[in-house]
């Protein structure tokens, strides 16, 4: 089976999932959190290299002040278990996003968390926290222009690479694979220029029941998918 060797992952449902289960949404959110761990072995296992997750939105501020606090607090822990995480299965971790929106203690246990990980060779994982793929491109352009005006390139040398190197996913592949748990049919700004050429799987599971078998599923209907980044197949050239 061909492994893709980039997946993104729009976690979805938490809150609906323990709804369904007559408990609070926090308590989804806390079942998610762990099912990223199972997710992320279940991933290298398979032979995937990199593994990017949407945790955090610049829009889920507008969520209620008890929710958002919920979920801080649950990222705070998460930093803790993600680092020991990180040393057991020699994981990378980097997190994407605008980390100037966060609180001081958050930015400095992510900025621990990847230091201690930056030498590690097993999974690239990667975590977008406070992201929103227009307010990481508008990011990119503010440092990208400015570094124009100051001389250190012409307009016309501006090529689609010198642009990634200023994105917040600088130095990692595109996404091969896209899946988006619970039902939804939509990106939610997530990662738009890069997943640009990637396959899509969308599942009604939510995110705290996606297993492993649910993960094979998507790499399943990945492998049958033909991927031609614009070409056509060489059967069709005469056509």
């Amino acid at each position: 089976m061909n492994v893709p060797q980039h997946i993104a992952i729009i976690l979805d449902g938490n809150g609906r999932w323990a709804k369904a289960k007559g408990m609070p949404r926090n308590y989804g959110h806390v079942q998610g959190s762990k099912n990223v761990e199972k997710i992320c072995e279940a991933a290298y296992k398979m032979g995937v290299k990199y593994l990017t997750v949407y945790a955090f939105s610049t829009e889920n501020w507008s969520r209620p002040k008890s929710e958002v606090d919920a979920l801080m607090k649950l990222l705070r822990n998460y930093m803790k278990t993600c680092l020991k995480t990180a040393e057991k299965n020699r994981m990378r971790v980097r997190v994407i996003g605008d980390k100037t929106g966060l609180d001081e203690d958050i930015r400095t246990r992510i900025k621990e968390l990847e230091e201690a990980s930056k030498n590690n060779d097993g999974l690239n994982f990667q975590i977008a926290i406070n992201y929103g793929s227009r307010d990481e491109m508008i990011r990119a352009m503010r440092k990208m222009t400015k570094d124009c005006a100051d001389g250190r390139f012409a307009p016309e040398e501006i090529t689609e690479e010198l642009f990634e190197g200023y994105l917040d996913t600088h130095g990692i592949p595109d996404p091969d694979l896209l899946i988006r748990t619970s039902g939804e049919l939509r990106l939610s700004n997530y990662l738009l220029w890069q997943l640009a050429y990637a396959e899509f799987y969308f599942t009604d599971v939510p995110w705290p029941d996606f297993s492993k078998e649910e993960l094979e599923k998507a790499i399943e209907q990945y492998n049958s998918r033909d991927r031609r980044y614009g070409g056509i197949k060489e059967d069709e050239e005469n056509v």
